[in-house]
């Protein structure tokens, strides 16, 4: 495996299972794996035979640790900070748009990308010492895309949005389970039982039911988000953000200016 990481895809009595793979870089999400998870996605949802999706991290460490950190150093301005996340949306919309009821197996870190990825999924089942945030406002200084807020908000509630997005706090898998976030908890030697409870569950509903219900759902957190491109180039432009890329390639602690 290069250092690129790659995506899997293992289709097995009517389930779709994603694999993403990079566990030496706890499955940091390089541009060539995004490319790769968009073109799964269009794979399986024009694919009759699958009806459920599982997404996955390798190694067991973590989900996806967020995007590979070292991209963002070729970044000029405020403009790359929209292409990115523009890009990002794009690739998050396929996860969020399958046609079929997704569930995250999240076992580790589920943190900035891999946060948007668990929460474009439908269902969530997690290891007990699972954790999830975005942790951006003590490590870059960037900011998310409008769609990745409304994501956020529809799932933990303000209270534990700001927490995880102004404290920089990390939520725990019991505390994600409390608000809703996950489906179940699970311990490491059950959760391939779980998922196939799960999973077989699905497999009995009625297919354009689930469809229906998700993409109504879908639609209703959409609906009205206004666009962030002032907010995104403000963050992305900034001398923060240049700090924030340097010092975490340089594994220091950042000094914010607020310029």
């Amino acid at each position: 495996m290069s250092s690129n990481g790659t995506v899997h895809l293992r289709v097995s009595e009517g389930v779709a299972s994603i694999l993403i793979d990079r566990p030496e870089a706890r499955n940091a999400m390089t541009w060539f794996m995004y490319e790769k998870l968009g073109e799964i996605c269009e794979q399986i949802s024009s694919d009759a035979t699958v009806r459920v999706a599982t997404i996955r991290g390798a190694g067991g460490e973590a989900f996806v640790a967020g995007t590979d950190i070292e991209q963002f150093s070729a970044f000029s301005g405020g403009q790359d900070g929209i292409d990115y996340e523009k890009k990002i949306d794009a690739m998050i919309e396929r996860i969020e748009t399958l046609p079929m009821p997704t569930l995250a197996i999240v076992e580790g870190w589920a943190i900035g990308g891999g946060l948007a990825i668990s929460a474009a999924c439908d269902l969530r089942i997690a290891t007990p010492a699972s954790s999830f945030g975005v942790p951006i406002a003590r490590t870059l200084g960037n900011c998310l895309s409008m769609s990745n807020y409304a994501r956020v908000l529809a799932t933990f509630g303000v209270g534990r949005a700001k927490r995880m997005l102004l404290l920089g706090e990390t939520v725990s898998a019991q505390e994600a389970k409390e608000c809703g976030f996950l489906a179940e908890v699970a311990e490491v030697a059950e959760l391939d039982a779980k998922v196939g409870a799960i999973c077989t569950k699905l497999l009995k509903n009625a297919p354009l039911t689930m469809r229906a219900s998700k993409e109504a759902l879908r639609r209703l957190v959409a609906a009205g988000i206004p666009d962030g491109d002032d907010l995104v180039r403000m963050c992305y432009g900034s001398q923060d953000f240049k700090t924030g890329v340097d010092s975490f390639m340089q594994k220091k602690r950042p000094v914010w200016t607020g310029s």
